[in-house]
């Protein structure tokens, strides 16, 4: 390892016990993982820096690009000789800003695009075991070829990387039937901050032998360690699927469809999406490939999955069971059933561009809250009302996981207006949002996180005692405060 001189040019690391010159962290690193893995130019470092919504810029002094799990390591080793702060990164998706460096070049980011192999399948006994790295796309494409399905899923898929999904807890569109991310983890290898490797890469479906560790590192944002590997659940990947995408006068509606579906369909119903005519309207009028499939406009709109294992179950005649009773219960307005895989794809696309799609009406006020399921038609109808109340004009925009209490609640600005203005009351929207959020129970965060974003809320959600018992774990596994600083805490 080069020595860290104070002759040359200098950069000052928050909290480093010394100044310390560029060039030669640059070149100690370099010894690590090779020249072209460590990115000092405004260009290579540029994609690495900012979140997708542009809410969140950072700056670095470099990009660091390990290209194995060892090389993670004496890069932390490194890190954590010199008191350097590191921002683990995937595929850089996250809405919470816990992925971006902060500003003033203090903060190292360190990505695990590198890390992206498929170390293990074993399809007989529904395990495999990845790299860090890897896209969420990519497991899926290689459980298809062996007849699996990892049911994780996101719109996001394409980019966004297994160890992000981790660590950040990721929910998704198949919650309601497989759980969320932290119930699809057999096992994980985590670098530590003293650069020691955990090697927990079990496949045990029943390991019952003191805390299960590796949950401490899932959903803990990047904060206590660096998730390079992981084991991975898979299930038989279905032998038949039904998609419907239907229009309803109310979430009252929607809510009761859900109970009806859930009593013919139980765990084969895998997707039960709300969108509300305005998210409708933004995906056909902004997003390619996407066009209005019903003849007239309806208030609300639910897309509605079912899948087996077996080809041996009538899915087909299970889903016209359940949409007959639907009508004859006046549940519905139309119902279109897809008939064929291009077409249930087409509806997943409305879905799925809901969010870019808002990009292009302005600001968007964006809220990731939850709330018991049966009280999601109540807290809507409180909620959009005070928004409008509260910013007269604005279009409430919320989506998502009905079948799980998820609601992506975000809310786009009035036509015509300044968006910079409009975004700046951000905070003030929130507090009304959230407060309504809160007297129903629910969640601030469903499934996004914390990161910097909504830290300062943590406090107000959590009592004194969680925050001693989460304090207690970064600072036993964290001591130094190396892993994405100032993020949850």
């Amino acid at each position: 390892m080069l020595p860290l001189s104070d002759s040359e040019s200098q950069i000052n690391f928050e909290h480093c016990d010394r100044k310390m010159t560029i060039s030669n962290l640059v070149k100690a690193f370099q010894e690590i993982i090779g020249d072209a893995n460590v990115l000092i130019s405004d260009d290579d470092k540029a994609p690495f820096l900012v979140e997708w919504r542009d809410k969140f810029k950072g700056a670095t002094p470099m990009v660091l690009r390990p290209g194995s799990t060892a090389e993670v390591a004496e890069c932390v080793k490194l890190a954590a000789e010199h008191d350097l702060k590191l921002v683990p990164q995937g595929g850089n998706t996250g809405l919470v800003g816990g992925q971006i460096p902060n500003p003033d070049s203090t903060e190292i980011v360190l990505s695990l695009c590198r890390l992206n192999k498929i170390r293990s399948i074993y399809p007989d006994g529904y395990t495999i075991t990845v790299d860090a790295g890897i896209t969420l796309q990519a497991i899926h494409d290689v459980a298809e070829k062996h007849d699996r399905l990892f049911p994780l899923t996101l719109a996001s898929q394409g980019s966004c990387e297994i160890g992000g999904n981790i660590a950040t807890n990721a929910g998704g569109t198949a919650v309601l039937s497989y759980g969320n991310t932290r119930d699809l983890v057999l096992g994980l290898e985590v670098v530590l901050a003293n650069g020691e490797v955990w090697e927990g890469l079990r496949t045990l479906r029943k390991d019952n032998t003191g805390y299960d560790l590796k949950q401490l590192f899932i959903g803990s944002e990047g904060t206590l360690g660096i998730i390079t590997g992981a084991s991975l659940k898979l299930y038989p990947a279905p032998a038949s699927i039904e998609i419907a995408l239907v229009a309803l006068d109310s979430p009252e509606k929607a809510l009761s469809l859900l109970s009806l579906a859930k009593n013919h369909a139980g765990s084969m119903l895998t997707g039960f999406e709300l969108m509300p005519q305005s998210g409708m309207q933004f995906v056909c009028e902004h997003m390619e490939q996407s066009r209005f499939p019903f003849e007239a406009q309806h208030p609300w709109y639910v897309l509605i999955e079912i899948s087996a294992g077996t080809k041996d179950i009538d899915l087909a005649g299970l889903t016209e069971t359940i949409f007959t009773e639907a009508f004859e219960s006046e549940l519905l307005r139309d119902g279109l059933l897809a008939q064929s895989k291009a077409q249930g794809e087409d509806f997943w696309r409305l879905r799925h561009g809901l969010s870019e799609a808002q990009k292009f009406e302005g600001g968007s006020i964006k809220h990731d809250v939850s709330v018991p399921v049966a009280k999601v038609p109540a807290f809507l109808k409180e909620a959009i009302a005070a928004v409008q109340e509260a910013v007269p004009g604005c279009r409430p925009v919320p989506f998502g996981h009905m079948g799980d209490g998820n609601i992506h609640f975000n809310i786009t600005q009035p036509k015509g207006a300044d968006k910079a203005e409009y975004l700046a009351r951000w905070d003030e929207v929130n507090r009304v949002v959230h407060s309504i959020v809160a007297s129903y129970d629910g969640s601030i965060s469903a499934e996004h996180g914390i990161g910097i974003l909504k830290k300062g809320l943590l406090a107000e959600v959590k009592s004194e005692t969680e925050m001693n018992m989460m304090r207690a774990v970064k600072n036993a596994l964290d001591p130094t405060n190396m892993f994405n600083p100032g993020r949850i805490l």
